[in-house]
């Protein structure tokens, strides 16, 4: 009978600042999240300033359309993404998904000038969702390898340290994007330039991943996989563990998808922001989430420190908490004869107790707080399957968390109509993100567990710390 091969198989495995697969493995997911927040980020702005009306007074935002677009691959494909990163060598995928990308990004070279000819989205679209289905069958294979390529206690400090890079990613792309727009507006192909190039750098470097044996190479393709394949759903059901945190995980990232809109119109609406200081607001809790990462991975040295779940959990609902604070000169809302809304001149900047600065502050925490929260989850949703069903569990946590961003834009549109219908301040949107986070931060205290040598089905054991 086949057993999957272990990271215990190899004895000689190097530590991990000192694994040059590693490193590989983290450059090139920091530059592929680069380049999809970037490429993203740029259609988002796009689908702002096309919808100005004829006489430049008005315009829609149809950035739900983009993020529709970006997010459907990954609920269709990540199933049979996770079937295939079990049944092939994980490594040869992830250079795969990276050949693709320089596909994608010259397909998106072609969209962008097509653009500047005839000021149509649609081409552009369809690149994006090719991106977004180059970036679902990459998940599976980048995540599901680490445990297999690393020494088990070095698996918290290396997803805290992915996950620093990977939002550090997200700031810079989408800062950048911001910034070759105002640049190149009328040459916007200049935009996949960039892109293309860093997919190239991205491909070289992913081939310093290092080779790992394939998982379960007699898994058959059955038309489960491209949902929830049975043996996931009866491994969810005998462990009643794993399935908690896919469910917490799922929750966390619809909470986590309604922030940055409630962020922004916290900055416009509460705070008389302009567009760069509310980013700059936006922006500061991927700082946070960095440093919350990196620091959550090392003080996890070798265990999923569920302790810090706790602390995360806790302190995002006390940060929550109080961004929902209001002032007394709190916007007002009132419609001008074609029933737009209007704000009153001036009284902005009393909106939010905190203001400006204190909500820089308490933001910063709450991204702190959330890394915090975020590494021992994915740690554990990493480690705790068997090495065979590694691949599909990401899939399916994939497909759990995708489900939870998309819930997000329905219950983020739903709460926004009843503040405004109600007329009460915008901050009171945090209110309500922080009472979905209450039963987390009340009922889910796993206990710690610590990461041991691969047990005899090939995964790393866990052995529960008081």
């Amino acid at each position: 009978m086949h057993r999957p091969a272990s990271n215990s198989d190899s004895p000689a495995l190097p530590s991990l600042y000192a694994d040059r697969g590693f490193w590989g493995m983290a450059v090139t997911q920091f530059l592929g999240a680069f380049n999809d927040n970037l490429f993203k980020q740029l259609i988002l702005l796009l689908s702002i300033s096309a919808a100005v009306s004829s006489d430049g007074s008005t315009f829609t935002d149809r950035q739900w359309l983009p993020m529709l677009v970006f997010a459907a691959p990954f609920l269709l494909l990540t199933g049979i993404a996770g079937y295939l990163s079990d049944k092939l060598a994980k490594r040869g995928i992830v250079v795969a998904c990276k050949l693709a990308e320089i596909g994608v990004m010259l397909l998106g070279a072609v969209g962008f000038a097509l653009y500047s000819t005839n000021h149509s989205l649609t081409f552009l679209y369809c690149v994006l969702f090719l991106m977004g289905a180059q970036s679902a069958f990459f998940g599976p294979a980048k995540y599901g390898i680490l445990p297999e390529m690393l020494r088990p206690q070095d698996l918290p400090r290396a997803n805290g340290f992915i996950l620093m890079m990977t939002f550090l990613a997200i700031i810079f792309g989408t800062v950048a994007a911001g910034f070759l727009l105002k640049e190149f507006r009328e040459q916007l192909w200049m935009g996949s330039v960039v892109c293309v190039s860093i997919a190239v750098v991205g491909t070289l470097t992913s081939l310093c991943v290092r080779q790992v044996p394939v998982a379960n190479p007699q898994l058959r393709c059955q038309p489960s996989s491209f949902l929830v394949p049975p043996d996931m759903v009866q491994l969810l059901r005998g462990d009643r563990p794993l399935l908690l945190a896919l469910v917490v995980s799922s929750i966390f990232w619809l909470l986590a998808g309604m922030v940055p809109a409630a962020v922004n119109i916290l900055g416009k609406s509460a705070l008389g922001l302009d567009e760069d200081w509310t980013s700059v607001l936006a922006g500061i809790i991927g700082v946070g989430i960095a440093v919350g990462c990196a620091t959550g991975g090392l003080i996890s040295r070798g265990r999923v420190h569920f302790g810090l779940i706790r602390v995360g959990s806790l302190g995002m609902l006390c940060c929550l908490a109080l961004l929902a604070i209001p002032a007394q000169g709190d916007v007002q809302l009132l419609r001008d004869a074609q029933g737009q809304l209007l704000r009153l001149p001036g009284v902005g900047e009393a909106g939010q107790w905190l203001g400006f600065g204190g909500s820089l502050g308490v933001l910063l925490l709450l991204g702190i707080f959330t890394g915090f929260f975020a590494v021992p989850l994915q740690v554990f949703l990493q480690s705790r399957p068997p090495a065979d069903k590694k691949g599909r569990m990401i899939a399916v946590m994939n497909q759990a968390n995708w489900v939870g961003v998309l819930l997000s834009a329905a219950l983020y549109g739903l709460l926004s109509d009843l503040i405004e219908s109600q007329a009460w301040p915008r901050s009171v949107m945090f209110l309500f993100i922080a009472a979905l986070m209450l039963p987390i931060a009340i009922f889910y205290h796993p206990r710690s567990e610590s990461l041991t040598s691969a047990d005899g089905a090939g995964s790393p054991s866990v052995t529960r710390s008081p």
